[in-house]
């Protein structure tokens, strides 16, 4: 495929480029709110806010894709109110495109007293203690209330390190509850073109708010934990579905990262070519490389934002934490040569000043700063996969952030 731009027939995803040397390949996604250049990092704005900034913001920044996330959605507001909002773009002022995580992940990390079922999950929110019961049709339903461009396959999500009945249990509730999630995508689809229809020729926009039912792309979750042998039977399963994409999940959550590149490796050559391919929680500079390297073509995490906000920052040379008394009376950019509106007007002293001071414009502009940082890696991986040029990108990376940890949430709670 090296060269050659084409269209997925009857799919969402098209591939411009792919390397001579490695699975990693230039694609666009497209949606409803328009096409998405991968491999892509979406920035984490889990109730419907990339914390710190506004979406105006995040427009300047030349973000593409936000992440939000179902079960806090569903939590606070509801899922009914951003319903009646016209859907989540016009809730959030956002008119790009937006990805919804199903919430398995928060459902089986973040509630208490959770109880799983075939059925679903009873569990207790972590907000108030109210008890709510999660099935993969409800999730559905959810997503189709917020409206998001691509939404998530309800899944099971287990800890690390996880026994091997764990995992496979896992594994076959996932499967069954994604047949359930695409029966109920499908069912949806159905009722919301019934009534496009019917809305034809009329001035209400309602079915409109949310830009149709028929754009809206439903990803499977393939999961296995550290298996290799259920990482092959999931993926297997998975493919087999009528889904527009697949996400690989239940990684970045405590395993060593030679874990994580090991599944890569089992996982990535089962997703078909044809279909783009996400990887869940992941963010670091370097993860970034070795997954862009291995295939990967969607990423998503909060360690850009978080990082931030502790006043830690990221350049070429590494991250730098600014708290530090170095900085004190630094008086040089965050990173020399960097064009963000940042780096070109405010210094390290003064960023510091702000942290030590407990200015929320401290926390502001280092989260500018850091997914200008991670926008550009990315715009340089997508170049050099164009240029056949992915070793020397890397050996860089690896320099400055290979011995660096990776997140092990993948909300901003």
């Amino acid at each position: 495929m090296n060269g050659i731009s084409h269209r997925i027939s009857g799919g969402i995803f098209e591939i411009v480029k792919g390397s001579s040397k490695y699975p990693a390949r230039v694609g666009r996604v497209h949606t409803p709110h328009g096409s998405v250049e991968t491999p892509v990092f979406m920035p984490v704005g889990t109730l419907g806010s990339v914390k710190g900034l506004g979406s105006e913001e995040l427009e300047e920044l030349g973000v593409s894709l936000v992440l939000c996330n179902a079960y806090h959605l569903y939590l606070r507001p509801g899922s009914p109110l951003i319903a009646s909002a016209g859907g989540i773009h016009r809730f959030m002022g956002w008119n790009a495109p937006v990805l919804t995580d199903s919430g398995g992940y928060q459902v089986f990390s973040l509630a208490s007293l959770r109880k799983i079922t075939d059925e679903g999950v009873l569990f207790r929110s972590h907000i108030d203690g109210s008890e709510h019961f999660m099935t993969p049709e409800e999730c559905i339903r959810i997503q189709r209330d917020i409206g998001a461009d691509i939404i998530m396959a309800f899944d099971e999500c287990p800890p690390y390190p996880c026994d091997y009945d764990s995992a496979r249990g896992a594994v076959e509730r996932t499967v069954k509850w994604a047949e359930r999630c695409l029966e109920a995508w499908e069912a949806s689809l159905e009722v919301a073109n019934e009534g496009a229809e019917a809305a034809q020729g009329h001035a209400h926009r309602g079915v409109k708010a949310q830009d149709g039912a028929g754009g809206q792309a439903l990803f499977g979750i393939i999961q296995g934990g550290t298996y290799e042998s259920l990482r092959v039977e999931c993926a297997r399963a998975m493919t087999s579905m009528g889904f527009k994409g697949f996400a690989i999940g239940g990684l970045s959550v405590g395993e060593p990262k030679s874990e994580m590149y090991r599944m890569l490796d089992v996982t990535v050559p089962l997703i078909p070519e044809a279909s783009p391919r996400y990887l869940m929680g992941v963010g670091s500079p370097d993860a970034l490389v070795e997954g862009v390297m291995r295939g990967i073509d969607m990423f998503d995490c909060v360690i850009p934002t978080r990082l931030a906000r502790h006043g830690t920052v990221l350049t070429a040379s590494g991250p730098l934490t600014l708290r530090n008394r170095p900085y004190a009376d630094d008086f040089g950019p965050i990173e020399p040569g960097c064009d963000c509106r940042v780096c070109r007007r405010y210094t390290r002293a003064y960023l510091r000043h702000l942290f030590k001071s407990n200015e929320i414009l401290g926390l502001r502009l280092a989260t500018y700063h850091n997914l200008h940082f991670t926008l550009r890696l990315m715009e340089r991986l997508r170049r050099a996969i164009i240029e056949d040029s992915l070793e020397g990108l890397r050996d860089e990376v690896m320099a400055a952030y290979g011995n660096e940890g990776d997140s092990d949430q993948r909300d901003e709670t």
